[in-house]
């Protein structure tokens, strides 16, 4: 018979927290912690094998360094035969018998309600702790977004920063701006981006390689291969990571973030968000290196530079998860448009004619990562244009970035990528032409398809399907005045150029079909 547990703390994947609520409060004398590995929260969607290896690897260096700390940990492995996390919360109930369950709450509404509903079957209260790991809770962004007709992320974003003291001189922004996005969205020069800064690298130790062998024993049929995985598995390697990226790429990350170049997945990017996901890193500890930095040496380490990557933490991020937990379940199964096509087979092989979407959905599936304009402005554009079904694209996103989990990845992609929840998250849709990905990538210069061209089979895909879905939307994209100038281009071709854009989209649109 085990040892009996006043408190079972349940830790999750994404909760790899050094300053983890409940481990905060608790007793290694009296209490103990379960961590448990399923083959379900692999395959409710079929997971990247970086992702799977991902979160393997670091809940065992977690527990091993719980262990270390004086902790009593029960450790669940996938080939421990549990199918669920509920299965394995009813096994170690029966085996610790403890009075109480503790966890901080779930990252998934589908995950909380599981672990919910078992707890209540095994008649043990629960203490839910709030996740401190951010920097607002859910409550208060309910404080904040009552009332509102709309949810704007720059105003939440503006006053988190006051709130926060953070790029702050005195009441005012610092460099009198909140906003440096006309500084950071440049394309590359022709010559492309220069020599890049190598992106660090993780040699696998033996508990990943045990964790790597598993996932291509049990999962050999999952996207991706782990050949090279190199991801960050431990908080020491996450914090290498932190600061290889603020010495290295930062000074570049705000004038290039939107821009994409082929063979080039990583160029500037930070490369954290899979750390800071699943709180490896505190993205306290982000933002400030990132801040520090510029206070530093502003010349070399420029205000919009840094402005634009507090955005992404302190703006998107905490923006995005409020607006998770503020609108589930519901919020999953919004479909705006009411669009109906499946997912083309060729998101899963990047077997596809189109060179941007075949380079970037390629570069997702080799590494289980594309930096965020490939994911908005190629495949989330492509997806909108192309009416696919909203939850089928949510799905594939979840499956294929090891950054992803719901609560980020569902709002980033239904309601930004897709505007498949009519505004919730963003006041216009992010579509866009062929013009758009010509001038921010090198990716037209090797395609087949002429950015140049609407119409015609040898004509970008993204043209027709572009200006058709401006066509079939007109009056209501006609009320948000970010999108009156771009309809008025309409106004420009006559009755034959219109027929024949929409007899060019509804081709493509046949082909997916």
């Amino acid at each position: 018979m085990s040892a009996k547990w006043r408190n079972l703390i349940v830790i999750l994947a994404d909760q790899l927290d050094n300053q983890h609520p409940a481990l905060e409060a608790a007793d290694t004398a009296k209490d103990g912690v379960l961590m448990i590995e399923t083959a379900a929260e692999a395959t409710h969607v079929p997971s990247h094998k970086h992702r799977i290896a991902l979160c393997l690897s670091a809940m065992r260096h977690f527990a091993e360094e719980l262990r270390s700390s004086g902790w009593s940990v029960d450790y669940l492995e996938l080939g421990e035969g549990h199918a669920s996390l509920a299965d394995g919360l009813k096994h170690a109930v029966d085996r610790r018998d403890p009075e109480a369950l503790w966890w901080v709450q779930p990252g998934e509404w589908r995950v909380q309600a599981d672990l919910s509903s078992m707890a209540e079957q095994l008649e043990r209260p629960v203490q839910q702790f709030e996740d401190t790991h951010f920097y607002v809770s859910n409550d208060e962004f309910a404080d904040w977004a009552k009332g509102r007709k709309q949810l704007t992320m720059e105003y939440f974003y503006r006053q988190q920063r006051a709130r926060f003291d953070i790029l702050m001189d005195g009441g005012e922004p610092a460099g009198g701006q909140w906003n440096y996005d006309q500084d950071n969205r440049k394309s590359f020069p022709k010559s492309g981006p220069g020599e890049l800064p190598a992106i660090p690298s993780f040699e696998p130790d033996a508990i990943t390689k045990a964790v790597i062998d598993a996932v291509q024993e049990r999962f050999p049929d999952h996207p991706g291969t782990l050949d090279d995985f190199s991801w960050p598995v431990t908080r020491e390697q996450a914090l290498t990571a932190l600061e290889t990226f603020v010495e290295e790429r930062l000074p570049n990350y705000g004038r290039y973030q939107d821009a994409m170049w082929q063979g080039e997945p990583f160029l500037f990017h930070a490369l954290i968000a899979s750390s800071l996901n699943l709180k490896l890193l505190n993205p306290r500890e982000a933002v400030d290196a990132a801040v520090d930095a510029w206070r530093q040496d502003p010349d070399r380490f420029p205000l919009s530079a840094v402005e634009g990557f507090v955005r992404q933490i302190v703006g998107w991020r905490e923006f995005i998860r409020g607006v998770y937990w503020l609108k589930m379940p519901d919020y999953a199964e919004l479909n705006h448009f009411d669009h109906q096509t499946e997912l083309p087979s060729w998101f899963w092989t990047g077997e596809t004619d189109m060179n941007c979407l075949r380079q970037t959905i390629s570069d997702t599936l080799e590494n289980g990562y594309a930096h965020h304009i490939q994911r908005l402005m190629i495949i989330g554009n492509f997806a909108t244009l192309a009416e696919l079904r909203p939850v089928e694209v949510c799905d594939w996103f979840l499956a294929v970035y090891v950054d992803a989990f719901e609560w980020v990845e569902l709002p980033n992609t239904l309601g930004m990528a897709l505007h498949g929840d009519g505004g919730i998250v963003g006041s216009k849709p992010y579509v866009a032409s062929g013009a758009y990905i010509n001038r921010m990538s090198n990716y037209c210069g090797e395609c087949q398809f002429k950015p140049s061209k609407r119409t015609g089979d040898d004509a970008c895909p993204f043209n027709a399907l572009y200006w058709s879905f401006l066509m079939k939307h007109r009056d209501a994209l006609g009320r948000s005045p970010r999108m009156r100038m771009v309809l008025k281009n309409l106004d420009r071709w006559d009755n034959e150029e219109l027929n024949a854009i929409q007899a060019r989209a509804a081709k493509i649109h046949g082909a997916l079909s």
